[in-house]
């Protein structure tokens, strides 16, 4: 497509849906224009591939998450089809600039950190290698919440993205499903088995709406599929003729409540009976979906493993298990072993953490309440996996307690996928061992060929080819364009080490992108920051075990040392975070309030003001994460050894050329491995360390005793100095009134942690030794591709 035959599909749409002419669309109007007419590319692109892939019977992957943090599509989507410069020229000659339409688009609330993020790397690299691949979540309304922070608290707002992101979406109505919940299971048997049926059950109506996902330079569109949660009564009439208005949509507010938000509060019965209601609704229509497809294309259940993989992302999907045994059993008749067998060769299982309260574990009576018929299929799953276990460890009821689904009142998701799933892997190396001799090392001892990893993989087209034009087009000048279809070939950048007119390029890249973060801080903060000063950036999810609290305690830690010692040669630093605490995660927006109160205190403060800034961005999304990364230089991933599963994060901001600060955890280990110790800045225990120190009995007051700039920050959070106190904070740092004291041992790593950003400040001082170190992590960015790791998948998992 030229831009002659954009203009004319642009003017096309905004005659038929405004009455107006291409010059005179407002820039709203423009921007629906520009979506829809790609969308229209995308959908016909798409028609053809379903075709093509249907006349060769292949195998299909169908990829359920409750999360996909797509992000804004349509810049991706103009990248990718390369048609960006076609659309600005058309939209330029009607004196509308592409950029101000891209300001417009939300980001889609479907996500919210990592897990989601993954989850599209993952469409966008399986697009682009023509894998028959459709993802499942649901269409949430409002997202996970808009941030705001007021007064240092963390408030959260509905993130009402579908005002604008609905563009991309397209409804299919006659698809709609049934999912019920509730009611009661009768059972029978007869001579042709056993049989059961739901009555009286609440049912739900799943709509399905598809988004369409493109690959890079190819004609293959993958579909990601939402589902909204609709009444099948939209109106009680008999209560409204009663004047109970209320009541009469009562039903309907109870069925759409499903999707209406992203992770809600579950720190109460309501919000965990909500959760599981959106597990079963999303994980019900998609199954319901696929296997009805699949009947009727080949009417037979028997090749179902042979023509579709279906991959739960993290434990959130485990319901897949009863449910697509439920159907196997209950809608297609199939014995139970035939069933079984089945569904064990067609699921697969990523793990995505060992955090305990992440492996979700439902209250049986709640869970038989909601869901009866799972429930029984899930009694049964347990009966059977149980005479199993007793078999294999005679008398050792423990273990066999440990590995049950269903034990102590709680049924066990992540046991579910282990009993059922042929094939189970984890996200790094490191965290693929864990599970291997750790949480699930009893599973690993009797199928240990279950087992596998496969490191998590960028986008790397997104994170680099789209956030950082800029370095795009140097690397592109140095090694070739083909770095965006094969991210090993950014290894030849290597070549370019120690140059010293390369150095200088990266430098004033680098410096452009903060230029541009700058601008944003003093626009959304009104702080003004050094675009010279060393740009330490922690945007993540927050949780103590990533150890926000950790670089805030080194932040004081600096400020103390740059009051008592004005002379000294520090360099100037600017500490940058982001980050959204669940809404019902109290010690995490504790922290987030210090962070906000050390900003307050550093930033008014004279004496360091040329020195020593701290930042805290509200509304953490994927569009400011492609304005923060590049503009980095210092990437912190420190969290407690052996909590990180993976992480995505260090790999984006290792591909735009920071350094990392970090532990050995999750691919951090990984990323060591690729660049050298003498290319990041590692500190901390190891896994083994921390497991020892814990073994023998932490004490952090120990550690407090030891170090005497460690008590100073301490005494700082109680002190006022602050402008608050956070006693909160110390006691779960110093005391057992929040659980275990110290639980991610911030203290036992504090010395080490702050002796590694000494060291940053000495390397910094070299801008030759640093920019070195940054062309070494672009040079070795390329195995942590997205497009490895689907490789990985289709080759290992799913055999796609």
């Amino acid at each position: 497509m030229n831009h002659q035959e954009a203009i004319k599909k642009l003017e096309e749409k905004c005659n038929l849906l405004f009455g107006c002419t291409l010059d005179s669309a407002t820039t709203q109007q423009a921007y629906r224009a520009v979506c829809l007419t790609i969308r229209d590319i995308l959908t016909e692109k798409h028609l053809s591939f379903v075709r093509e892939n249907t006349a060769r019977e292949g195998k299909q992957v169908h990829y359920l998450s409750m999360e996909f943090l797509v992000g804004t599509s349509l810049r991706n989507n103009l990248f990718n089809l390369g048609l960006e410069r076609t659309f600005e020229d058309a939209l330029s000659a009607a004196g509308i600039n592409l950029y101000d339409v891209y300001k417009i688009e939300p980001d889609a609330g479907l996500g919210n950190g990592g897990l989601g993020r993954l989850a599209s790397c993952y469409m966008d690299a399986a697009t682009t290698q023509k894998l028959p691949f459709t993802g499942y979540s649901i269409r949430y309304e409002f997202g996970i919440f808009k941030q705001k922070i007021a007064d240092g608290w963390q408030i959260e707002f509905p993130d009402d993205w579908l005002n604008m992101g609905e563009v991309w979406l397209q409804a299919r109505p006659d698809d709609t499903v049934e999912i019920p919940f509730g009611g009661r299971v009768e059972e029978w048997s007869d001579e042709n088995g056993y049989h059961a049926i739901l009555h009286d059950a609440n049912t739900v109506l799943a709509v399905p709406y598809d988004m369409m996902i493109s690959g890079y330079r190819t004609d293959s569109v993958n579909r990601l599929v939402l589902w909204s949660a609709k009444s099948s009564h939209s109106i009680d009439m008999n209560a409204f003729s009663r004047g109970e208005y209320v009541k009469a949509l009562e039903e309907n507010t109870k069925a759409e409540v499903i999707s209406k938000v992203l992770y809600p509060a579950d720190d109460h019965m309501d919000g965990k009976i909500l959760r599981i209601r959106q597990q079963y609704f999303f994980v019900s229509a998609s199954l319901q979906s696929i296997t009805k497809k699949h009947m009727q294309q080949y009417g037979t259940m028997a090749n179902l493993p042979d023509k579709h993989a279906i991959h739960i992302n993290d434990t959130h999907p485990a319901l897949a298990v009863p449910e697509l045994m439920r159907i196997l059993l209950d809608v297609y008749g199939l014995p139970w072993d035939e069933a079984w067998d089945i569904t064990a060769r067609t699921l697969t299982y990523t793990n995505h953490t060992i955090m305990q309260e992440a492996l979700e574990r439902w209250n049986e009576v709640m869970f038989r309440e909601q869901l009866p018929r799972i429930h029984q299929i899930v009694a049964e799953i347990n009966r059977r996996l149980l005479l199993s276990l007793h078999a294999t460890f005679p008398g050792d009821q423990a273990k066999i307690d440990y590995m049950s689904v269903i034990t102590g009142g709680e049924v066990r998701m992540a046991n579910l996928c282990l009993a059922a799933c042929h094939r189970v892997n984890g996200v790094s190396k490191l965290h693929s061992d864990i599970l291997k001799n750790g949480i699930f090392r009893d599973y690993y001892s009797i199928s240990p060929q279950k087992f596998c990893n496969v490191t998590n993989g960028i986008a790397h087209r997104r994170w680099l080819g789209q956030a950082n034009p800029e370095l795009c087009t140097l690397l592109e000048t140095l090694i070739g364009d083909g770095f965006l279809e094969d991210a090993t070939r950014l290894s030849k950048l290597v070549d370019y080490y120690d140059d010293a007119t390369v150095l200088e390029n990266l430098r004033t890249i680098k410096r452009t992108k903060k230029i541009a973060l700058r601008n944003y801080i003093s626009g959304a903060n009104g702080i003004n920051v050094d675009e010279n000063s060393i740009f330490d950036v922690q945007i993540k999810r927050l949780h103590e075990y990533k150890r926000q609290l950790l670089n805030a305690l080194n932040i004081l830690h600096l400020y103390r040392q740059m009051k008592d010692s004005p002379s000294a040669d520090f360099p100037p630093r600017t500490f940058i975070f982001a980050a959204k605490a669940s809404s019902g995660y109290f010690m995490a927006k504790q922290i987030i309030r210090l962070i906000v109160a050390i900003s307050n205190t550093i930033n008014a403060d004279p004496s360091v003001r040329d020195k020593l800034k701290v930042v805290f961005l509200e509304d953490y999304k994927v569009s400011l994460a492609e304005m923060i990364i590049p503009a980095a230089d210092i990437s912190e991933q420190i969290s407690v050894a052996g909590k990180e599963a993976s992480g995505t994060g260090n790999m984006k901001l290792m591909i735009n050329g920071a350094v990392t600060i970090g532990t050995l955890d999750g691919a951090n280990v990984e990323i060591c491995q690729a660049v050298g110790k003498e290319n990041m800045f590692l500190f901390g225990m190891t896994t083994d360390e921390v497991e020892a120190l814990w073994r023998q009995g932490y004490m952090p007051s120990e550690f407090v005793r030891r170090s005497p700039a460690l008590g100073e920050v301490i005494d700082m959070l109680t002190s006022g100095i602050l402008g608050a106190r956070f006693d909160d904070i110390a006691a779960s740092l110093l005391s057992n009134r929040f659980g275990a004291a110290d639980a991610y041992m911030t203290l036992a790593d504090f010395d080490s942690y702050a002796a590694a950003q000494e060291r940053i400040a000495t390397v910094w001082k070299n801008s030759r030794s640093f920019t070195n170190m940054s062309l070494v992590n672009i040079a070795k960015a390329g195995i942590f591709s997205a497009d490895r790791a689907i490789k990985e998948y289709r080759e290992t998992i799913w055999h796609a």
